[in-house]
């Protein structure tokens, strides 16, 4: 790990200012990635300004009758907190299913949204790396590519985004509000993260110094059908090779609402607004589902070891949608894939 400087910021405005001090700074909430990222010498900050006296850990009723998270809230209190339980059940039971507990009780709301990428290939620093340094090339288009993105994908990248929480987050339509040296801004969730193009290294559209402060919900009711399917490699502690966040608000067997987002799919967590407007006044069949699944995926592109991920993301679209309308919520939301497709 490089030297660096420690800075404990005692207001946003402080915490704001000591980044546009320093431009080789990086914020540093929980921790749980950053720390990693160092030890593994894939980030180098010269200075960390630190947010963990900053009063944003609030989860309090929004202006519009939604709820805001605190940036600085845990994700274990996030999930675990009545008012997402109760109004954003699909929320909860995405953090759920990611990480352990352990880390979700350091984790913060808005260092989940700042996470990289898991490629082998971006941690490994002797293996070119276009997000780790742009104009290298991409290890893992010519090389063991199975966790890897089948959609948004570029010649230059095709490493996938890791929460759980954020494809959640995508499915509910929130909204990332940030402050910054221009003042504050509030930035819809879906044009949060990037795709990769020709800038892999970017992951993200805050501009330089901005810093989370809350995330929105908006003051919608998809708490009644709604499930998160994790499909992974092992029971816990795996990041996703496919998940879906599935809701939808019914009229009978009508369905008058959908969201439908995906992760482990692409380098961002995938919403498909498309889809959802497919579902809208179609009955809540499985051949409802599979058309609208077939859809989602028609623009996918698989490598080597990952074109199993195609059939892989209909199907889960289809038993998510199945679960959500029939309410068939299981206890645990994620499955143990025991082979290698």
């Amino acid at each position: 790990m490089h030297p660096f400087t420690y800075h404990a910021a005692t207001a946003v405005e402080d915490a704001v200012r000591q980044h546009s001090q320093r431009p080789a700074a990086q914020y540093i909430g929980g921790g749980t990635n950053l720390l990693d990222l160092m030890k593994e010498d894939v980030e180098r900050p010269a200075h960390l300004i630190g947010l963990g006296k900053l009063p944003l850990a609030a989860i309090e009723a929004g202006p519009d009758g939604g709820l805001r998270l605190g940036a600085l809230a845990t994700n274990a209190d996030t999930a675990w907190h009545p008012e997402v339980q109760r109004r954003y059940p699909l929320l909860s039971q995405a953090i759920l299913a990611g990480a352990s507990p352990q880390l979700r009780n350091m984790a913060t709301n808005g260092g989940n949204l700042m996470q990289r990428t898991r490629c082998y290939y971006f941690y490994d620093t002797a293996t070119p790396c276009n997000k780790r340094e742009p104009g290298s090339g991409c290890s893992a288009i010519g090389g063991y590519n199975r966790i890897h993105a089948i959609l948004g994908h570029s010649p230059q990248c095709i490493a996938t985004h890791p929460s759980d929480m954020c494809v959640g987050l995508a499915a509910l339509g929130a909204t990332v509000r940030v402050s910054g040296p221009q003042g504050e801004r509030a930035i819809p969730f879906r044009d949060f993260h990037r795709l990769p193009g020709d800038a892999p290294h970017i992951d993200n559209t805050l501009r330089p110094g901005e810093l989370i402060t809350a995330l929105d919900l908006p003051n919608e009711d998809f708490s009644q059908h709604f499930t998160y399917l994790k499909l992974r490699d092992r029971s816990s502690y795996a990041f996703a090779l496919v998940s879906v966040a599935a809701a939808l608000q019914l009229d009978g067997d009508t369905i008058r609402a959908a969201r439908l987002a995906l992760g482990g799919v692409a380098h961002k967590p995938w919403r498909d607004e498309e889809a959802e407007a497919m579902l809208q006044g179609q009955p809540a069949t499985p051949a409802t589902f599979r058309r609208v699944a077939a859809a989602v995926v028609q623009g996918a592109h698989g490598f080597e070891h990952n074109t199993f991920k195609i059939e892989l993301a209909k199907r889960a679209i289809v038993r998510a949608l199945r679960q959500a309308t029939a309410m068939s919520q299981p206890l645990n939301p994620n499955v143990f894939l025991n082979s290698n497709p």
